[in-house]
């Protein structure tokens, strides 16, 4: 029996709610808090957020915006995020699941929208996985407009546990940066390592960091309890640096992974991951997501190689399109 849902847009007076409910739900990631998204400067998006209730009771959240793609006005997941979805306070039913769902695509019609495009985060996000998202969605037309993966690591109840998982050269290159004296300590000097991500970025991939130093020190300073920055330091001088966030109860995200190329041979990198992987677990994580490997579905095989020698596994991340 499909029951009634009510969609909402959201606006700022439900903005301590919003947060309140993604804090407390089964599948909300950082990237679905307002205080994440409201580091966007205003005009950059048409916010087209949607709260979904059943009897008045606030059932799921989507982040979401609204974009001109090629001529057609969208619906998508937020695009100052890295993946959204919708959120729910706790596991959903099959039911519930396709009353969402139905409603999201008779609400983008009602709004006259072109087309929907949803970006979830991969299963590991979920305290409680399901795929009735993906299902109801396939059975209304949905389909997937691209697959990437993610490298994720499977973290045990200990750090040596954990660090079995590494290859034989991960572990060489670990010891060969403790030989060297290479040290790794957490570290507010954004900065310096935005200028290593900058020349890193620029010199193997010929873009620029999705952040700017700026924003990057203001969503450091939003989420101090969230977001860190490990660097590897030699001599005291920085030479690498992940920005660590903290995306969701079972899950660390490496955001983003850089170093001087002019130290390299140290294999501080590698030695950073496995100081990593011991907080990680101190902290109580189930999961070390390394980010992507692929662009629009195309692999770099080199970067999955070097993410699999900490024993890191692939993981899709969807997006799924539906043309109204």
């Amino acid at each position: 029996m499909t029951e009634k849902i009510t969609i909402t847009r959201f606006d700022s007076q439900f903005e301590k709610q919003w947060d309140e409910f993604v804090n407390s739900s089964n599948n909300g990631t950082i990237f679905h808090l307002r205080r994440f998204l409201n580091y966007h400067p205003p005009g950059r998006f048409i916010d087209s957020s949607l709260i979904f209730q059943k009897k008045n009771q606030w059932l799921a959240v989507f982040p979401a915006a609204e974009r001109m793609i090629d001529g057609k006005k969208m619906l998508i997941s937020h695009p100052g995020a890295s993946y959204g979805g919708w959120a729910s306070e706790k596991p959903l039913t099959l039911q519930n699941t396709e009353n969402i769902a139905n409603a999201l695509v008779n609400y983008a019609k009602n709004h006259k929208f072109d087309a929907i495009c949803i970006t979830f985060p991969p299963k590991t996000y979920s305290k409680s996985s399901s795929d009735y998202a993906d299902f109801m969605l396939h059975n209304l037309g949905f389909r997937y407009k691209k697959r990437e993966i993610s490298s994720v690591l499977k973290l045990e109840k200990t750090a040596e546990q954990t660090h079995k998982k590494f290859s034989a050269s991960c572990l060489r290159a670990v010891r060969k940066a403790q030989k060297h004296d290479v040290e790794i300590r957490k570290s507010d000097d954004y900065a310096t390592y935005f200028e290593i991500l900058k020349n890193n970025l620029s010199a193997r991939h010929n873009v620029a960091p999705t952040h700017s130093l700026k924003e990057m020190e203001k969503l450091a300073t939003l989420f101090p309890e969230k977001i860190h920055l490990f660097g590897a330091f030699w001599k005291q001088k920085m030479i690498a640096g992940v920005v660590m966030f903290d995306a969701s109860p079972q899950v660390t995200l490496a955001f983003y992974i850089s170093h001087d190329q002019n130290y390299q041979e140290l294999r501080q990198v590698n030695l950073l991951f496995h100081s990593i992987v011991e907080w990680a677990v101190a902290k109580q994580f189930k999961f070390l997501d390394f980010g992507i490997f692929t662009v629009n579905g195309e692999p770099n095989r080199g970067l999955a190689k070097f993410k699999e020698s900490f024993g890191a596994d692939g993981i899709f991340r969807d997006t799924l399109e539906k043309t109204l």
